[in-house]
């Protein structure tokens, strides 16, 4: 049976040179990763951290990991792919999302936010940094945290470096897991070095 759906990419794991694994957030499936068939030549740019794409999900009765084919672009993200910032950001977002969102299906709304969000960031067009922040803030109330200033006390300490190690930290104990956000440190460095 084939399912039409619209997805977000989180992240993709290439497994040999003909097939990859994408992980995504999708409405009809919630986290989920599908297989994805890779021939010379295919356009790799479909599967870039946080693209909205439709797809068609092709049940396997004989595994969990169905495939996917057939991929169209929703929203070309031509803003974030052409901003050293938000393509930076577009990492880190991703990231969490993939760390944060268990597979099987997610809240209700999720998918609606997580798409949401991508859109805000597509036409954002300065205060960068604050993005990430609010970012993360938004994410917890998604997930059912709804920190409110004495819920985050305890984490505003002098080995903070930001706001954004503050909220990791708050989601990550809330989680029960260490969210080790590789990403960040690209993030924090261009930031240190550019100005946005």
């Amino acid at each position: 049976m084939i399912h039409p759906t619209e997805l977000i990419i989180l992240s993709l794991t290439k497994t040999r040179d003909s097939s990859a694994v994408i992980h995504t957030l999708s409405k009809d499936f919630g986290r989920r990763s599908f297989i994805v068939s890779i021939k010379k030549g295919s356009p790799m740019a479909y599967f870039l951290p946080l693209n909205i794409l439709e797809a068609d999900i092709t049940e396997n009765p004989k595994s969990q990991l169905w495939r996917a084919c057939n991929f169209n672009s929703v929203h070309p993200l031509t803003s974030i792919r052409g901003n050293i910032h938000k393509n930076a950001m577009s990492l880190f977002l991703s990231e969490v999302l993939y760390r944060t969102l268990q597979e099987g299906p997610s809240q209700d709304g999720m998918y609606e936010w997580c798409k949401n969000m991508i859109l805000r960031l597509e036409h954002l067009e300065k205060g960068y940094s604050a993005f990430n922040t609010g970012f993360l803030v938004e994410l917890a109330i998604e997930l059912g945290f709804s920190p409110a200033g004495s819920d985050l006390l305890p984490y505003s300490d002098s080995d903070d470096k930001d706001n954004i190690d503050l909220m990791l930290r708050y989601i990550s104990d809330n989680l029960g897991t260490t969210l080790n956000i590789q990403s960040l440190r690209v993030l924090r460095e261009l930031y240190n070095t550019n100005s946005i």
